[in-house]
């Protein structure tokens, strides 16, 4: 069986429409994601549309919690130490897609589960806790095995930090897999990451996509802080506001 995983769109729908073609050549037997669908990109309600459309399975992100839930971005921010101009700058887009994506489209989102099974690996957004926060890249084998292994699969994989990884691992889990991002990488290749799971060998895919035309996008969307966005997606990599 082949599986295909997506991660963190954020509302790039560019990028997730050159993801849908070469999803079209890999022909994976299914399709899920991993959160982050609709915050911080120019279409949100163009990415939710087709992603309900096509009934793809998935969990809740930090994002589609924060749209859906927005006291959540408030006990986030609490605990942070990041600027507050950061998290004002959060507020603002997120209040605009918010009313862009209306009630019916946020109940969806505040709906998604925070783990989703499948028999041999299990999908989360960051954390079996918390689709909020993810262990450091740094963490130890033995630390990552305590945490994902609650989640009873040899293989987990999650998106978040939008830095795509494959680290095999001794212990109950044995493959652990950040998938990357489709719509925001922040590993220094602009091109949209995203996870083939075939008969649970896993290989990063890498989809060339037209950068400049979402940019264009984003500066017509109305969208706050638009040109934050921008600077991300042409570096890619975080930017501050």
């Amino acid at each position: 069986m082949r599986v295909a995983i997506l991660s963190d769109i954020h509302g790039n729908l560019t990028a997730f429409e050159a993801v849908l073609a070469d999803l079209r050549a890999t022909a994976p037997d299914l399709v899920l994601h991993a959160g982050d669908l609709a915050d911080g990109g120019a279409r949100p309600v163009e990415v939710i549309d087709q992603i309900r459309a096509l009934g793809w399975p998935g969990v809740m992100g930090n994002g589609d919690e924060m749209l859906s839930r927005p006291e959540s971005l408030e006990d986030f921010a609490l605990q942070s130490s990041a600027p507050p101009a950061l998290w004002d700058a959060v507020r603002q887009m997120a209040a605009a897609t918010r009313v862009a994506l209306g009630p019916e489209r946020l109940s969806w989102l505040g709906q998604l589960p925070f783990v989703l099974t499948q028999p041999d690996f299990a999908v989360v957004h960051a954390s079996p806790h918390t689709c909020w926060k993810a262990p450091s890249a740094h963490a130890s084998d033995a630390d990552l095995d305590i945490l994902y292994s609650s989640l009873g699969r040899p293989i987990v994989l999650f998106g978040h930090t939008h830095l795509p990884a494959i680290r095999p691992m001794q212990g109950r889990v044995t493959l652990l897999i950040n998938t990357g991002s489709v719509g925001l990488p922040f590993d220094g290749d602009p091109r949209a990451s995203y996870l083939l799971l075939d008969k649970c060998t896993p290989s990063i895919r890498r989809v060339a996509w037209n950068v400049e035309r979402e940019v264009q996008a984003l500066a017509t969307s109305g969208l706050p802080n638009a040109a934050w966005v921008a600077r991300m997606i042409r570096s890619a990599s975080p930017q501050m506001p």
